[in-house]
């Protein structure tokens, strides 16, 4: 175990800077989608196992067994009051809560006015993953990071080894080393499994408050957001009203039970700090990336290459569409991608509806190997949760106003898209 060096040089003091992407105080700081919002990455693909045949469930990779099998079990609610379950819940769950800070050197040309070095200091959460020292956190909170310690619920301070980040669903694993004995895992839920109005509690350091728990609900589900280090969406993302404020990125969402069933990561708010509508990214999700992380150090998606948007009734009028027909519009297909060399066709014109713009005759995806698209969320949900590069997949699509079906063989994620 060591310690970091405190530096004894000038310091730009930022508690906030990597606590939650992208705060700042006047218009909200993260923005819904919208009607339009999926279309914003050329599409978000998927986050999936480890190299498995075909998108069916899979033996646990063996970072998540080790997860799950020394994981504190949930705790039952039979005979307690709700003040009995949080005290209980908090004494139990706390253990596995860390606090992050890092140091980032900042580039800067230097003048008779500043020193020759300026650094930015920041703070986070994160939880314990498993035994081996590998602790969950955001990306965006250790991105650029020169220098990382981990604060335990007992004061001890470590160094932390960042050894995996994927932008693109926000998370980041930080290795410790630390006897397994003094290293506590949470068992992990289930986010397939939740509903509306569950109660969810978060533990995090909210402003460098080390060790805070606040207590909400679920007030909604299926979010899909786009995390400003990534041109691709998140999708399933979980809403609470719970408090989560600058510092608690990268802690634990849980449930009545103690179980995490999210990952903390950002807010919308005019002010920079609650306003009672929070997102985190769900477990699930994670049990999808973070093995692959711990092994890999990078995950990598499929990607089909397109910019889409939904099928709203003003598009199905100006396409002289059935009423109530659903589905997601393909807006732009990237040259050369996996879509373009399958066929699909993009929005041909731009008419004008009640004074707003509106691209149409593009083709109409309604569905993905037999499951039906609502939307472009659901597009980039399926893509997510049952696909990987080289996978190929089923395309219904609508096009001149008859149903066709087109194979995709989807292909790997770049690392950037042109817009």
């Amino acid at each position: 175990m060591s310690r970091m060096v405190s530096y004894q040089r000038y310091f730009l003091t930022a508690v906030l800077a990597l606590s939650l992407a992208a705060i700042s105080c006047s218009p909200l700081t993260m923005v819904s989608l919208g009607s339009r919002g999926a279309e914003t990455p050329l599409e978000v693909a998927e986050i999936a196992p480890t190299a498995t045949p075909a998108p069916m469930p899979a033996p646990l990779p063996q970072a998540l067994r080790q997860a799950q099998d020394t994981a504190l079990p949930a705790m039952t609610q039979v005979g307690l009051t709700e003040e009995e379950l949080l005290v209980n819940l908090y004494e139990r769950v706390n253990p596995a809560v860390v606090n992050i800070r890092v140091i980032k050197r900042l580039e800067q040309q230097a003048t008779p006015f500043t020193p020759d070095e300026l650094y930015q200091e920041g703070q986070g959460s994160g939880f314990v993953w498993d035994q081996e020292g590998h602790i969950v956190t955001n990306n965006h909170v250790v991105e650029g990071a020169d220098e990382v310690e981990v604060v335990f619920w007992d004061d001890t301070v470590v160094e932390g080894q960042v050894i995996g980040t994927d932008p693109d669903s926000d998370l980041a694993v930080v290795e410790v080393d630390l006897p397994a004995d003094e290293l506590h895992p949470v068992e992990l839920g289930d986010s397939d499994e939740l509903r509306v109005g569950q109660m969810a509690i978060a533990i995090g350091n909210p402003f460098g408050q080390a060790g805070t728990m606040t207590r909400g609900i679920l007030s909604a589900l299926g979010r899909t957001f786009r995390p400003e280090s990534s041109p691709f969406a998140i999708p399933e993302m979980i809403q609470t009203d719970t408090a989560i404020n600058p510092g608690n990125s990268g802690g634990p969402l849980l449930d009545s039970q103690g179980r995490i069933i999210g990952i903390n990561t950002l807010i919308l708010s005019r002010s920079g700090s609650s306003s009672g509508v929070g997102f985190a990214v769900p477990i699930n999700m994670a049990k999808r990336v973070v093995p692959v992380l711990i092994e890999e150090g990078a995950y990598h998606y499929a990607w089909l290459g397109i910019t889409g948007t939904d099928l709203t009734p003003a598009i199905v009028e100006a396409m002289d569409l059935p009423a109530g027909t659903r589905g997601a519009l393909v807006i732009e297909v990237g040259e050369e991608g996996p879509a373009d060399k399958a066929g699909l066709r993009g929005s041909t014109e731009t008419v004008e509806s009640k004074g707003r713009p509106l691209e149409t005759g593009g083709d109409i995806i309604l569905a993905i190997d037999g499951t039906p698209v609502r939307d472009m969320d659901d597009v980039i949900a399926y893509l997510a949760q049952n696909t990987r590069p080289g996978q190929e997949v089923e395309l219904s699509i609508l096009r001149d106003g008859q149903e066709q079906k087109l194979t995709v063989a989807l292909g790997k994620r770049p690392g950037s898209v042109s817009r």
